[in-house]
């Protein structure tokens, strides 16, 4: 008699995408039609013959209607841990959403703050908190913190994003002297109004070639 049973796939590939909602930094989770949890990450298997990031870009298009604006696999996760899927392995990346980008419609997927994330899969959840680390360990090296934000943002709204993504506040000042020294901004001709204070200048990601090593800003330097 043959075996019936559906196959597991040999690895799964799962994303984590990451926005910033309410001013909290948020996660899109996909409602699980059946299984331990109520809701996981977006996952799928890859098709014949397609690349893993390529797979990555498929799932995030199928539920945003476009890519992320930025992206990266952050490694393999396996030990054991139960997946969804039942993948031994799963292959995994990150992806940031800038903010205002229309939420998936349908009632199949939702954004959760970090703080109110509900149970994952244990293969999963390492794999959330492994995302998040890495991001915060990319921002002294790569402007990740731009691309969760609009093409004009003001300083004000790049530095809660800076504080959103690491999790803490920074001084104003030295994170206007680092960025300064970063050589990462350009200020337009636009200005908004931001309450009662004079209108802000709005600037624009525009990384200067003088400075070709910088690719960041310098964290260390964001102390008071």
């Amino acid at each position: 008699m043959s075996d019936r049973r559906p196959r597991k796939p040999p690895y799964s590939i799962d994303v984590v995408l990451l926005t910033a909602v309410r001013g909290q930094l948020a996660v899109l989770l996909s409602r699980s039609p059946d299984g331990r949890e109520k809701w996981t990450l977006p996952w799928d298997s890859a098709k014949n013959g397609e690349a893993l990031d390529a797979t990555a870009s498929r799932i995030s298009k199928s539920i945003l209607g476009e890519d992320t604006a930025w992206k990266e696999q952050i490694g393999a996760f396996g030990d054991g841990k139960r997946h969804p899927s039942d993948a031994e392995i799963s292959v995994a990346f990150a992806g940031l959403v800038p903010t205002g980008t229309p939420s998936p419609v349908g009632g199949v997927y939702a954004w959760f703050p970090l703080a109110d994330v509900p149970a994952l899969s244990p293969r999963q959840r390492q794999i959330l908190d492994t995302a998040v680390s890495m991001i915060r360990t990319r921002m002294d090296q790569s402007p990740v913190a731009f691309r969760l934000l609009p093409q004009m943002f003001t300083l004000t709204e790049l530095q809660q994003m800076y504080e959103l993504l690491l999790a803490k506040r920074l001084h104003k000042a030295s994170f206007r002297r680092a960025l300064q020294g970063a050589w990462l901004v350009e200020p337009t001709d636009e200005w908004r109004s931001e309450g009662r204070g004079r209108p802000a200048q709005l600037y624009r990601f525009a990384p200067r070639k003088r400075r070709p090593a910088q690719r960041g800003i310098r964290l260390d330097l964001l102390s008071s």
